[in-house]
């Protein structure tokens, strides 16, 4: 974290986007030793501890990120082990890379399941109501957050969320009306399984990817993707929809991009990165396909991007009735 002082407002439950806590470790300048928040349920110390995460602090986090700033995305190593040497330490962080790493496996659901709860009416925005037609979507688990979940269900969607290996077969099995590409950790290219899914299911139906699922669409377009020197992270990108002109304040969390020069004709640039310039979505209307690389279900706007569920239900509308 680069803010200074970590753990004020405590942790609510409400607010956690999955099942389970996956993070490797916490690393933080200065924690609170009080909490002031009216939502909150536990301190932050506690909700590690409890789920044995590994955290730090009196670090100086300033420092790292002016020296990650320097020289990009940066490998380190947290440890409670006083037997390993400092050269030991040195030797682990030089023999991981995230590239070409699989981390969706570890992340995403074991089994199929329906999801049905919304978006809790106290932060409900979706004014204009639902379409009036439910539409099923087949949610792929990459490490889906669960506000993803919500806003479609808030929009009126039946959802099936499966594992990141379930044959696309059997989906296709279900009649689906649209398919979600979820978000999720590290390197695309790690997974060829996944893209070979998603190649299997273009121009069957409407597909939505987000994050990982966007980068996992630009390769199964046949475009390339590439690590970023050190990524997108935190809740205040500006991107451009070049469709509409508006910018959006955007969250995103990733380390990898696509290529817009890689992609086949056809297939649209819609909307852009303005710190750096780098894709943000796409479009492919032939094959009935939109994805985002940031996160529209996050609201730091708080309402900027919200629109991309709408739009998805108007492409899986459009798609149902020229059947």
């Amino acid at each position: 974290m680069t803010n200074p002082h970590i753990g004020n407002t405590g942790v609510n439950f409400d607010d956690e986007e999955s099942n389970q806590c996956f993070l490797g470790g916490l690393v933080i300048r200065s924690i609170s030793i009080s909490t002031s928040n009216w939502r909150c349920a536990e301190t932050l110390g506690d909700y590690l501890a409890e789920r044995n995460i590994i955290g730090i602090y009196d670090v100086d986090t300033r420092a790292i990120t002016r020296r990650l700033r320097q020289d990009g995305s940066l490998v380190g190593v947290l440890s409670t082990e006083e037997s390993k040497t400092d050269e030991e330490l040195l030797e682990m962080s030089r023999s991981w890379d995230i590239v070409g790493v699989d981390l969706i496996s570890g992340v995403s659901c074991k089994e199929p399941y329906e999801w049905v709860d919304k978006t809790n009416s106290e932060w409900e925005f979706n004014y204009g109501g639902r379409d009036g037609k439910a539409f099923h979507v087949v949610a792929y688990d990459f490490g889906i957050k669960h506000n993803i979940l919500r806003r479609l269900a808030s929009h009126g969607c039946k959802i099936t969320v499966v594992p990141s290996t379930w044959p696309a077969s059997e989906i296709l099995k279900r009649k689906p009306d649209g398919v979600l590409f979820s978000n999720g950790p590290g390197d695309p290219s790690a997974v060829p399984y996944a893209v070979e899914t998603v190649k299997e299911i273009l121009g069957k139906v409407p597909v939505f990817g987000i994050c990982m699922g966007h980068q996992l669409l630009g390769q199964a377009l046949g475009g390339k993707t590439f690590k970023m020197k050190f990524g997108h992270h935190g809740g205040n990108h500006p991107v451009r929809n070049l469709r509409s002109g508006h910018v959006e304040i955007s969250a995103q969390n990733h380390n990898y991009a696509v290529d817009p020069a890689s992609l086949p004709e056809g297939v649209e640039v819609t909307h852009v990165n303005l710190n750096d310039g780098s894709c943000a979505g796409l479009a492919y209307p032939a094959q009935n396909i939109m994805s985002l690389q940031y996160h529209p279900e996050a609201s730091p706007g708080p309402r900027d991007s919200d629109y991309a569920f709408g739009e998805f239900i108007k492409l899986m509308k459009k798609v149902k009735v020229n059947a």
